[in-house]
């Protein structure tokens, strides 16, 4: 009988934060494959966890596959983890779990801590439609069209940030969701967890007026989702965007009107089709 791959998730910071399962998996497997061995041993002690361990990151990983595929086929257990949370959420391993389970052989979850739901499950905003993203592009050009894009959702948008650019992000939020609220959880489940809320310009006050916030790791969440009553626009927004499209292209006018409104800027795209329709204006910058 071929053995099972566990995708085992690991405290996020907390080191209490695992189950009995997740612990009780860890010591009966024959390995476990980490993305840091050295991040893991320390997690592995406080457990009492003595498994033989390797190291399975982004550089190594398809090469580690064959050894683990070799080991199922054999009938051993093989646990994977990350440095915190739940593997594959922005850490390697699919390529993994998609040549075990090309092999034919078993992927079982042990589900537990994950960065991304705690946030959500105390943000305090809508969480009917969410929207993860992880990380954006290190390149301010790539990421502010990422939050562009991202702009066009309707839902909760949750990224992670790093503390060397957590000031940039929320730059690139002032200009690309000025008016939206937003909540930045800190260090979640450590000593010092905070959850920050405001809209971008608020939080840039708070970070302005304390250089520690921007030590550690961040969950940020935007409040995308539409507003009561949106699907109807006004028609106030009507006669704005009549008035922009008489000097701009529907490109900018567009984005004028979201600064200026708050609306989706899907909704006041459609509007600005509509009312562009038949008439000789610029769709293009």
């Amino acid at each position: 009988m071929s053995g099972v791959l566990y995708i085992v998730a690991t405290p996020i910071g907390n080191l209490d934060d695992i189950s009995l399962r997740a612990i009780a998996t860890l010591k009966s497997v024959e390995l476990i494959a980490a993305e840091d061995t050295r991040h893991s041993k320390f997690l592995l002690n406080h457990l009492g966890v003595d498994t033989r361990m390797i190291s399975c990151h982004e550089h190594n990983e398809e090469s580690r596959c064959a050894d683990i595929l070799n080991l199922l086929t054999d009938g051993s257990d093989v646990a994977l983890i990350s440095d915190a949370g739940t593997p594959l959420i922005s850490d390697p391993g699919y390529r993994l779990v998609r040549a075990v389970r090309e092999a034919g052989l078993q992927v079982s979850p042990i589900p537990g801590a994950n960065s991304m739901i705690a946030a959500l499950s105390a943000a305090g905003l809508a969480t009917e439609s969410f929207h993860f993203h992880g990380f954006l592009s290190s390149r301010a050009g790539q990421r502010a069209t990422q939050l562009e894009a991202l702009g066009g959702l309707d839902g909760t948008l949750v990224l992670f940030e790093s503390s060397h650019r957590i000031l940039a992000l929320l730059q690139q939020l002032l200009q690309t969701f000025p008016e939206r609220q937003c909540v930045i959880a800190k260090e979640l489940t450590k000593l010092h967890e905070q959850f920050l809320c405001g809209k971008p310009a608020e939080l840039i006050a708070l970070f302005d007026n304390d250089a520690n916030l921007t030590r550690g790791e961040f969950v940020v969440l935007i409040d995308n989702a539409s507003v009561a009553g949106s699907g109807q626009l006004e028609h106030e927004d009507r006669q704005m965007l009549a008035v922009l499209l008489d000097e701009v292209s529907v490109k900018l006018a567009v984005k004028i009107a979201v600064r200026l409104s708050g609306k989706k800027k899907n909704e006041l795209y459609q509007l600005a089709l509509e009312l562009s329709a038949g008439d000789d204006i610029a769709t293009e910058d």
